[in-house]
């Protein structure tokens, strides 16, 4: 992952989403449950390193310089996406729902995608009219992201807190 292949930290983020589009892609025509299982953990994975680039980096360099509405919506997203990859991780291919639960974990990521990179509109088009060093911010989003690749291969991501949704347990 050399800085050259993105020309800055929005070509680094829709570089992600194509990867995830295609894992899931992947995850829809699978069969084996070993393939299953190790197809759902690298989405997984590549979920949670992408939604700390964003929530720790993108999303805080944004507030005040876009609508707040579309940074808030996110971190929504972001956090239902984080219940559904938690339930994932700690069940496998034969638990109850865990194909149904891939599938709408899927629906919400494109739904969440096209909302980031809507023309005119979306959160990435948005961010482009600001005074944000968006090739700078690669450079941050790239150091953090290694670091996070290296904790996942050697000891695992920890478990997915959600920011902005108060889980309710009772």
């Amino acid at each position: 992952m050399a800085q050259g292949e993105f020309t800055d930290a929005i070509a680094l983020l829709k570089a992600d989403h194509r990867k995830v589009e295609g894992l899931f892609e992947q995850f829809e025509k699978a069969t084996g449950a070993s393939t299953k299982q190790k197809l759902c953990h690298q989405i997984c994975t590549e979920l949670k390193i992408h939604t700390m680039l964003e929530e720790e980096i993108f999303y805080p360099a944004l507030r005040g310089k876009i609508e707040d509405d579309t940074l808030d919506e996110a971190y929504v997203e972001h956090d239902g996406a984080k219940v559904l990859i938690n339930d994932l991780e700690s069940s496998g291919p034969d638990a109850d729902f865990y194909d149904a639960k891939v599938t709408v974990l899927s629906e919400e990521i494109k739904h969440h995608v096209k909302e980031e990179e809507m023309p005119k509109e979306g959160m990435f088009a948005q961010a482009r009219e600001t005074d944000v060093d968006l090739v700078a911010m690669r450079d941050q989003m790239l150091a953090r992201k290694q670091e996070l690749l290296a904790q996942a291969e050697a000891s695992g991501l920890p478990i997915a807190k959600p920011s902005a949704v108060n889980l309710v347990t009772a």
